[in-house]
């Protein structure tokens, strides 16, 4: 006998609006959205007495750490904090240990993901200054896309080789590929200036400095241009800047652009000022930078500049973050919070739910081109996320499930609550609580 549930009496928040309705939710997908909904058969009934429900978050940037780096996380513990944060979807990055730069090493991933992700998953096939052949091998459908690291990597990931670069960008298509744009030689150049005045001991401040808005430019708009030369589906990631903005238009639909951004949480919440109270905790590649930066994006997320919200999930461990400037790795864990914190967002700045559902579900459905997710629709995957606006959520070491172990929100309280998270139509959180027993599923995409 078929798994049905019918979710009553909540808020639908989709599409750029909401209504009250009920969701019926069989085999794994939505049957039927609509009032005063029933069904044959022994169905679970959960009345919602007005909480949202959302569609799942589809976050296209984390970094679990798995294989090689899982004495910060892995794909278990990271998929966990996502569902608890209402991010049903999940697209990891190639850096890890090996790097995904075979089509076997990354098939070994999405093995692990099958059998230990309670999210659905996909995994970006790595690029190097050498693998080009094994690059052009991979799966459009079953892939979600090529990751370059330009300029800059923290994974030994760089490509730097101008050749291998317009090799890529022209050989790739239609393939997406997604950037991490800083340039290195201006990186190294700020770091050689940094040393020269406080040798060993570069105090977190000059972060942002070092890697600057000009690394961050200069390697963003060649990304850029290569795209525009060879006709290549660009995605630039982890927009830190206000300068980069000018590189992104929102005169035509999403749907037709070649060329997308995304913005992540921290580049919108933190700025400089809170490096003093945060330190390494707030180091991230791209660094954190002005407050004027963190407002730029923010608008342009919202003015359709930038096109996704994501997290750059990348936990390191307290001791490894309590090391001096140049020892502390830079990254932080935010799957669990990341909804909260762009809901908040909402309340700060007086914008609608429906723009963060927007850029957090639909648009990253609909840049990726993922099958039958990132909507509230008859017939799509029941991911959905119930939303609880009358409930807060302090942020404390007790309820952090990231295996770090700490959040760069610790003593924050957040106005709304994430009630319950279904994934595939299976519940996997609820009331604070991960429910086991089933995995999510791999992403495909309609290309």
């Amino acid at each position: 006998m078929s798994q049905i549930t019918i979710l009553k009496n909540g808020i639908l928040i989709n599409e750029g609006s909401r209504k009250e309705a009920d969701i019926l939710i069989e085999n794994g997908r939505i049957s039927k959205i609509g009032n005063s909904l029933s069904a044959e058969g022994n169905a679970t009934i959960v009345d919602l007495n007005g909480k949202y429900i959302l569609p799942g978050c589809i976050d296209d940037q984390v970094h679990f750490r798995e294989p090689g780096l899982t004495h910060k996380a892995n794909i278990g513990t990271e998929s966990r904090a996502a569902v608890a944060g209402g991010i049903t979807s999940f697209m990891e990055m190639p850096n890890t240990v090996p790097n995904a730069l075979t089509q076997e090493l990354l098939e070994d991933k999405y093995q692990i993901a099958a059998e230990s992700s309670i999210a659905n998953y996909s995994f970006f096939m790595g690029a190097s200054n050498h693998n080009i052949d094994e690059v052009l091998k991979t799966s459009h459908q079953d892939v979600c896309g090529v990751k370059i690291f330009m300029g800059s990597s923290t994974g030994n990931m760089l490509v730097d080789n101008e050749k291998t670069l317009d090799s890529l960008f022209s050989k790739v298509p239609p393939m997406l590929i997604a950037t991490h744009c800083e340039d290195e030689h201006t990186v190294r150049a700020n770091i050689e200036i940094a040393k020269a005045k406080y040798g060993e001991d570069v105090p977190i401040e000059m972060h942002p400095i070092i890697r600057s808005e000009e690394a961050c430019y200069l390697s963003s708009s060649l990304a850029v241009r290569l795209a525009k030369k060879h006709n290549t589906r660009l995605h630039i990631l982890h927009i830190s800047t206000a300068k980069e903005l000018e590189l992104f238009t929102n005169e035509i639909p999403l749907k037709d652009k070649l060329i997308t951004a995304e913005a992540c949480i921290h580049h919108m919440w933190f700025s400089d000022e809170d490096y003093a109270t945060k330190g390494n905790y707030i180091k991230w590649n791209p660094a954190v930078k002005k407050a004027t930066d963190r407002d730029a994006i923010l608008a342009a997320v919202l003015d359709n500049r930038i096109d996704v919200v994501a997290t750059d999930h990348a936990p390191h461990t307290i001791e490894e973050k309590e090391n001096s400037y140049f020892k502390a790795p830079s990254g932080g864990p935010l799957v669990q919070h990341a909804l909260l914190a762009m809901l908040e967002k909402s309340i700060e700045k007086n914008f609608a739910i429906e723009r963060v559902v927007e850029k957090m579900a639909h648009a990253p459905a609909d840049l990726f081109r993922v099958n039958q997710r990132g909507y509230l629709r008859e017939g799509y995957f029941a991911d959905l996320v119930i939303v609880d606006p009358n409930k807060k959520t302090t942020v404390t070491k007790e309820n952090i499930l990231y295996k770090c172990g700490w959040s760069p929100f610790e003593g924050f309280t957040f106005s709304h609550s994430i009630d319950s998270t279904y994934v595939n139509g299976n519940k996997v959180f609820e009331g604070g609580k991960i429910i086991e027993g089933t995995t999510g599923s791999r992403l495909r995409f309609d290309r």
